[in-house]
């Protein structure tokens, strides 16, 4: 067995100059380690805050239009359009809706119906073959 010598172990004292690096170093430590635990008790607060105030039911979603779409019960809206229409086809886009059909009188009309707004936003008179 090799035998080992016990000056090489034993600690030495520093150099002051070293002394004062190592204490530096470890002041920094400290320091940045309360500021990580100080910004953890942050988050683990703000986690249970939310979990807190959290009543249970999803939030209303904001449509593509702007208009709030609430998420207990959906958007109930009445499209008004002129007696005699026949609708012959309907596209929907960005929270509205357009109704293309042709009237009592046989022109053929476009109406782009707003769902945020409620109501009837554009009348097209569509011509041609």
């Amino acid at each position: 067995m090799s035998h080992i010598e016990t000056d090489d172990q034993e600690d030495k004292p520093l150099d002051p100059v070293m002394e004062n690096v190592r204490r530096k170093m470890m002041r920094l430590q400290l320091v940045s380690g309360g500021i990580m635990l100080l910004m953890f008790m942050a988050v683990l607060a703000a986690i249970v805050y939310k979990i807190n105030t959290r009543d249970g039911k999803p939030q209303a979603a904001v449509s593509a239009s702007g208009g709030v779409v609430p998420s207990d019960a959906p958007v109930k809206a009445t499209a008004a359009l002129p007696d005699g229409f026949t609708v012959s086809a309907v596209s929907q886009s960005a929270g509205q809706v357009l109704f293309y059909g042709v009237t009592a009188d046989g022109a053929r009309k476009a109406f782009l119906f707003d769902i945020a707004a409620g109501r009837t936003v554009a009348e097209i008179d569509v011509t041609g073959k």
